[in-house]
């Protein structure tokens, strides 16, 4: 039985990433897990959780406080929908959040008609190395912050046998680069400086055996004359013992320093005009993924459940992150640099 005020959690996937879901809802101060469904149910049983492969039993029988949705784009709406039909009220869904931005428009408003909230699980703005970056930002550490820049560079992608091991779907997509894993960042530099007022994009296939596009350029325009670039390439590397930690390094350059995150995830400040760089945050030490930001973006939504803290990427918030990621595509198609309405 439940302590009085736990949330608890029931969890749909039980693929790849769910073990950082699983691991984090483990040692979840104010929640317990309560199930695992998933259409295989013995990847389900592997949670050691009760094991389900029908959403709708699961939510009928354990009556959760919490779906943790940990399912590929093409499950969200249904399973929204079913959890919905169930009076789930509260849902975490992973990323890319659904289809495209017409069926995510839809599902918010359906979400919202039945008084439900969703996060969306983009857990990047989370990591340490971005709140330090952030309060670095918002202390005036660097004067006023001219131009970002972030190298995309997990050296995953080579290979006719790329992801087949980890994510396999990911040759199978369209939209890879951008829908899959720029979106991270597009998030990130909304958190650290605000939406982008345009975007330009140039994108490119790499690896032949990917269905999407895998490195490219992107440009934003932000609020106050700041441009931030988005350079990624899924096949080439950086120096990091853990190339998924950072996923590559960044730089945050104002008029009075420099801001770089290094690949071991690593802050480092420097004066304008100086040598000398002060550690802001040390190497990270966490062995799981991104510095734990699975579990600080999961707290978060419980702090937010039990307390009534104001809550990071809703579903309605994240939209404006889809309409950012259209605006791209439609610049690279267009070759012609995109404003947002």
């Amino acid at each position: 039985m439940s302590a009085p005020g736990t949330v608890r959690v029931a969890c749909l996937g039980a693929g790849y990433f769910s073990q950082f879901h699983y691991g984090s809802w483990a040692r979840m101060p104010g929640a317990v897990p309560v199930a695992s469904c998933n259409r295989d149910i013995t990847k389900a049983q592997a949670t050691g959780l009760p094991a389900y492969d029908d959403l709708r039993r699961m939510l009928e029988t354990e009556r959760p406080d919490l779906l943790d949705i940990i399912l590929p784009p093409v499950a969200h709406a249904q399973a929204i929908r079913t959890a919905l039909d169930c009076g789930v009220k509260w849902m975490i869904c992973q990323k890319p959040f659904c289809n495209d931005l017409a069926e995510a428009r839809a599902i918010c408003a359906e979400a919202e008609a039945a008084g439900a909230t969703i996060v969306v699980h983009e857990n990047f703005r989370f990591q340490p190395w971005y709140r330090a970056i952030k309060s670095a930002l918002e202390a005036g550490r660097i004067g006023q912050l001219q131009q970002a820049t972030f190298r995309l560079r997990p050296g995953d992608g080579q290979g006719p046998r790329a992801y087949l091991d980890r994510q396999p779907y990911f040759q199978q997509m369209e939209r890879f680069l951008v829908h899959e894993t720029a979106v991270h960042w597009v998030d990130t530099f909304r958190y650290l400086m605000g939406d982008p007022v345009a975007v330009y994009a140039d994108l490119r296939k790499v690896n032949p055996v990917i269905a999407g596009e895998d490195a490219g350029y992107i440009l934003f325009d932000h609020p106050g004359g700041v441009r931030a670039l988005f350079d990624g390439n899924r096949s080439l590397d950086h120096a990091a013992d853990n190339h998924r930690r950072t996923m590559g390094e960044a730089w945050f350059e104002g008029t009075e320093g420099t801001l770089t995150l290094l690949g071991d995830g690593s802050v480092h400040l420097r004066p304008f005009g100086g040598l000398e760089t002060e550690v802001i945050l040390p190497p990270d030490g966490w062995e799981g993924f991104g510095g734990d930001c699975v579990h600080a973006l999961q707290a978060h939504v419980i702090a937010g459940i039990r307390e009534g803290s104001p809550l990071e990427n809703t579903a309605q918030d994240y939209l404006k992150v889809i309409e950012i990621e259209e605006a791209i595509y439609a610049s690279a198609e267009a070759q012609a640099k995109i404003r947002m309405e």
